[in-house]
């Protein structure tokens, strides 16, 4: 076979092969909206967002103010620390700079940190928090186990996307008599908003879907969040619903448990939709605006 057509038969077969594993990665997300929509719709009614949770009946109104203050929390919680951290490791920590050496102490740690089990920071938590602070199951143990959970994910995306700034674009800021924070903030930062947002979305997915850790931090209310951070007694998400209630044999209770895991895709597909959003603004003026 000729050296050309060997090139050309690669080619294809080498496109089929991304193609095919498009679809693999495809199919199981669009199995799982498939089936959460075929579960829930049937039963549907829009008084399930804005109706209170009695029991195994009323709605879904506590868990899902719940959920979401427990995203923000670890938005501005995780968020804060983990962009600053991947910050640190990118800029701070080269092996070129004096101190650089630290990072890899920093980077080992995060990685352990990451591959604890989540089951055994909500021990922790419920031992040092719940336990030893007598801040009882309420929502800043959860906020701080959820959010020590998920730092490392948005260090690391923070770092990966910093170091893939063209070092030209720190150079030129240089050139042009700015300072570090001053190009960080206008330059570097601004370039790398596409992955550090991608870990922010990693990291609130990870929470919000997250159960374990908050049945040893914050128990389950169904009453809707009052504003307490400590000693409430208990505090409603929608992944124990999901987790609890399809088991349960009233119908309603399933129910309820489809509809928690909709409204849980939908919070995704916001968060989805929401990023690539702040990405296109941020990336606007950039040549690669148009891929």
């Amino acid at each position: 076979m000729p050296r050309a057509r060997r090139r050309s038969v690669f080619t294809v077969l080498f496109r089929a092969g991304t193609v095919l594993a498009l679809l693999l990665v495809l199919s199981p997300a669009v199995w799982l909206l498939a089936g959460v929509i075929s579960k829930a719709a049937p039963h549907w009614q829009w008084s399930v967002l804005w109706t209170n949770l009695q029991g195994e009946n009323g709605g879904l109104l506590g868990p899902i103010v719940g959920t979401l203050v427990l995203m923000a929390g670890v938005l501005v919680i995780a968020g804060s620390v983990g962009v600053l951290a991947g910050i640190h490791l990118a800029e701070l920590s080269r092996p070129t700079r004096r101190g650089g050496a630290g990072g890899t102490w920093l980077r080992m740690a995060a990685d352990v940190l990451s591959g604890v089990p989540s089951i055994v920071l909500g021990y922790v938590g419920y031992v040092a928090l719940v336990v030893g602070l007598h801040w009882d199951f309420s929502l800043l143990p959860a906020l701080l186990v959820l959010s020590v959970m998920v730092v490392p994910y948005i260090a690391k995306a923070t770092e990966t996307a910093l170091r893939q700034v063209p070092t030209s674009y720190r150079e030129g800021a240089e050139a042009l008599g700015m300072s570090m924070g001053h190009s960080m903030r206008r330059v570097v930062l601004k370039s790398a908003a596409p992955g550090i947002v991608t870990g922010l979305l990693i990291a609130l997915a990870i929470a919000g879907g997250e159960t374990a850790p908050l049945l040893f931090t914050a128990e389950f209310s169904s009453t809707v969040w009052t504003g307490s951070l400590v000693r409430a007694h208990g505090f409603g998400y929608l992944t124990y619903l999901v987790y609890q209630y399809w088991s349960y044999p009233s119908q309603h209770a399933n129910d309820l448990s489809y509809d928690a895991g909709l409204i849980l895709v939908a919070m995704v597909l916001l968060l989805l939709v929401g990023a690539r959003v702040i990405v296109a603004r941020t990336q606007r003026h950039t040549e690669y605006r148009g891929r």
